[in-house]
């Protein structure tokens, strides 16, 4: 069963390159591994050969994982989206109840996801938890060391 993703525009294209990036530049590099390896002699005593081999087949899965990936992908158009609750590219502001901590993030892809950035996927516990939550509301995460209660403050487009 496959499963939908949604993407700006840009974060798409970024899959895209990455993924041509694999097919037109890694993968001959991959073959011309395999061949230099094998030009060096006896292939059953031949590490190098097996270790370019096993690249290659690492190399074939990671295509088509981002294949898979890119083809399940959608575009999301922002304009269209509520904006009374925390969607798939919403920036929700909130408030730790612990220790009154205010923090921003976007709720992205995974593949999209980083943290350093604001952008957290909406595959980690803290994105499952904001998602479909109003302004005003209390999202209760469980976390591995507990439960963490955090207050929406805003929810915006940006």
């Amino acid at each position: 069963m496959s499963k939908v993703s949604y993407y700006t525009e840009e974060g798409l294209k970024k899959l895209r390159d990455e993924l041509n990036n694999l097919k037109d530049v890694e993968r001959p590099k991959a073959s011309q591994a395999i061949a230099d390896a094998r030009d060096k002699g006896d292939l059953s005593e031949n590490a190098e050969y097996d270790a370019a081999k096993e690249a290659q087949g690492m190399l074939e899965m990671r295509i088509s994982k981002m294949e898979e990936t890119v083809s399940n992908a959608r575009v999301i158009d922002e304009s269209q989206l509520d904006t009374s609750k925390a969607l798939v590219h919403s920036t929700v502001k909130i408030k730790n109840q612990t220790n009154g901590m205010e923090m921003k993030y976007k709720l992205v892809a995974q593949s999209e996801a980083d943290l350093k950035n604001g952008l957290i996927s909406v595959d980690s516990p803290i994105g499952k938890g904001l998602l479909g939550k109003k302004v005003g509301e209390t999202a209760e995460i469980q976390v591995p060391n507990g439960v963490m209660k955090f207050d929406i403050l805003e929810i915006s487009r940006t």
